[in-house]
């Protein structure tokens, strides 16, 4: 890849403005549809707008980095000092010539900065949530700025692990930490969606019994910890590590390298020391992954059972689907030869279930016995 200054921010306002212009649509849809709403209705429906987009740039992202598309343009925030591909066609030209298979093509370089344009959309979307939210709360709206101020504080940061995941050249670590941000992030989301719908209901958590809450704890933990691991998988391309199931290269426990597998700060495909990485080391980062799907499986199916005929029944059936849609998606990776559709499919699903997840342990609390629905709602939110 030819040079290219990695921090160029001449399209910076221009990048903004096209960062409000995506917003303006979602703003301008809530508006009209809730526009005689009370202003706690109107952010609650901006906050779950706001959610639904965020779960949509996810998948992109994932589509992104599956098509490796990541440095379809090299520097940030544009695309060689433009604010699109089209202003650089010519430094993509004479990339594509050099490397016609290289990681920057037109197609690629549209791929990236859509994402760039999706995810700025959802900055300024936040940022109107907690303003919005602060200045509600002056007028006495029962929810708190906090969670809306520190979603803001953390999507700047998701922004900046997006630059650094660009200018440090797909960086495993970088690129691992990016993809669990935006699951943070849609935890932090579905937190507010939650607090507005409690606050519109006037209703605190449903009680439910505190072995249902402890699998719930239990699943959320390694929920959250098999992101992370598959984040490292993914960003490793070790995914055809293994091409089979349920053995891996003809054995139970094939030859795998924790070590090199597992070194946090190194460059892709090369170990910290700048030797290229062992097969072994891909296969105990996919063999890994794989142990603790089996875990998370088994937790989440125990769960699902616990929380059946609750108040959190609709969690119940979501879980125990997407349970059965990762288990699906996960072996189509392996047996099929990691095709896009089920590698997004998979990191969809994920997100999904930090989604339900997060909602239930939100919308519950422990409790010696189960507290009836119509009893909650006489229940006032915290």
């Amino acid at each position: 890849m030819a040079d290219v200054a990695l921090y160029d921010f001449s399209p910076v306002l221009r990048m903004a403005l096209l960062g409000i212009a995506v917003a303006l649509g979602p703003l301008a849809w809530v508006w009209v549809r809730n526009k005689n709403a009370a202003p706690g209705r109107r952010l609650a429906a901006l906050t779950l707008l706001t959610l639904f987009l965020t779960f949509d740039l996810v998948l992109f992202g994932a589509f992104t980095r599956l098509t490796d598309s990541g440095l379809g343009c090299p520097d940030w925030p544009g695309c060689y000092g433009n604010a699109s591909p089209t202003g650089a066609i010519e430094q993509i030209r004479a990339e594509e010539a050099r490397m016609p298979t290289g990681p920057v093509t037109h197609g690629k370089a549209w791929v990236e900065m859509i994402h760039r344009y999706l995810a700025t959309g959802v900055g300024v979307l936040i940022t109107t949530l907690a303003i919005a939210t602060w200045l509600q709360r002056k007028k006495g709206l029962p929810v708190s700025p906090r969670w809306p101020a520190f979603t803001l504080a953390w999507v700047c940061l998701q922004g900046a692990f997006g630059a650094w995941t660009v200018t440090m050249k797909l960086f495993p670590a970088i690129v691992t930490l990016h993809l669990l941000g935006g699951m943070v992030l849609l935890a932090l989301l579905t937190m507010q969606e939650v607090a507005y719908r409690q606050a519109q209901r006037g209703t605190g958590a449903f009680g439910i019994p505190v072995p249902a809450r402890r699998w719930l704890l239990a699943a959320y933990a390694l929920l959250w910890l098999q992101v992370a691991l598959g984040g490292w998988v993914s960003t490793n391309y070790a995914v055809l590590a293994c091409s089979e199931f349920p053995a891996c290269q003809g054995s139970w426990w094939p030859a795998m390298d924790f070590r090199q597998g597992f070194e946090p700060w190194r460059e892709l495909g090369r170990t910290g020391t700048g030797e290229i990485i062992h097969f072994a080391a891909l296969t105990a980062i996919h063999y890994t992954h794989r142990l603790v799907a089996y875990a998370v499986f088994v937790v989440l199916g125990v769960l699902a059972w616990r929380l059946r005929g609750g108040p959190l029944h609709q969690a119940a059936r979501a879980v125990a689907l997407l349970a059965l849609w990762q288990f699906a998606t996960g072996l189509s990776n392996v047996v099929l030869g990691w095709p896009l559709l089920a590698a997004v499919a998979h990191t969809g699903g994920a997100a999904a279930l930090v989604v339900t997840l997060t909602w239930a342990l939100r919308e519950s609390r422990a409790a010696s016995a189960p507290v009836p629905l119509a009893a909650a709602g006489q229940e006032v939110s915290a």
